[in-house]
């Protein structure tokens, strides 16, 4: 009489593990950062070549962004006779929610792919396994620095992105639409508050970080293969942009909870 066979892992148990895995993984980033020794110079030169990649992809990806959002509320305004709050609307949209997502979708598709292609390929070709043998931790070597440089670049990236977006929107809603210079940037002044420029940062970090962790983990973790690492990219992408999207709906939800609007 034969042995019951074990039945296999359920579905759900399946698509939870790489999750648990992920926040894992984001649990021992956090760890090796305040471990020495810090890998300073692999940060820096991560830090310019993933600001070298997405600067000029943000920039040029806002100002279209901020041009649609100044044009929409123009027109909307338009239709309730408050043209004079389109100023308000489109800047506060572009600072607390155009801003760090063009940021968080350009680090993602440029930096964390390059992130993940490297990690892939130093996967395939067992150099992660040899560092372990070595005694070094891949984790603080490697990956620290690219997730912290991924971050901190998201930051300065979002300063550059709603800088550009603004000046777009302005430029198409008082140069294009023939709006009042003045009752643009009033209106915004009236309701605007610093906590604005404070959440956008703070979602601009966590996107950043994120998605430097599935690059990462997605790097670890290849199929077989250089098309392996191909399909890991690819995966490490999408994932992001997913988590960014929820992340920001969770993060001004609360938000929106937490702070009361400026009276005018």
């Amino acid at each position: 009489m034969s042995a019951p066979q074990q039945a296999g892992p359920s579905p759900l148990t399946r698509a939870l593990t790489p999750v648990g895995r992920m926040f894992g993984l984001g649990l021992d980033i956090v760890r090796q950062t305040f471990r020495p020794p810090f890998q300073l110079r692999e940060y820096i030169e991560q830090t310019w070549f993933v600001t070298k990649v997405s600067a000029l992809p943000t920039a040029l990806f806002t100002i279209p962004f901020g041009a649609t959002i100044a044009l929409l509320l123009a027109s909307l305004t338009q239709q309730f006779g408050a043209q004079s709050q389109t100023g308000a609307g489109s800047v506060l949209a572009i600072v607390q929610q155009a801003a760090p997502i063009v940021t968080a979708l350009l680090i993602s598709g440029a930096g964390g792919s390059a992130v993940c292609a490297d990690l892939g390929a130093r996967t395939i070709r067992e150099e992660i396994d040899a560092m372990k043998v070595l005694g070094i931790s891949p984790i603080q070597r490697l990956v620290v620095p690219r997730v912290l440089a991924m971050a901190t670049t998201a930051l300065v990236l979002n300063g550059v992105a709603t800088v550009v977006g603004v000046a777009g929107g302005y430029f198409f809603n008082v140069i294009i639409q023939g709006g009042t210079p003045g009752a643009y940037v009033a209106s915004f002044s009236a309701i605007a508050q610093v906590s604005d420029i404070v959440v956008s940062e703070v979602k601009a970090f966590l996107f950043g970080f994120t998605a430097g962790i599935v690059a990462a983990y997605r790097g670890l973790n290849p199929p077989p293969g250089a098309k392996g690492v191909g399909d890991a990219v690819n995966q490490s992408v999408v994932i992001s942009f997913v988590l960014v999207f929820l992340i920001n709906l969770v993060l001004t939800a609360l938000y929106l909870e937490l702070v009361p609007p400026k009276g005018i």
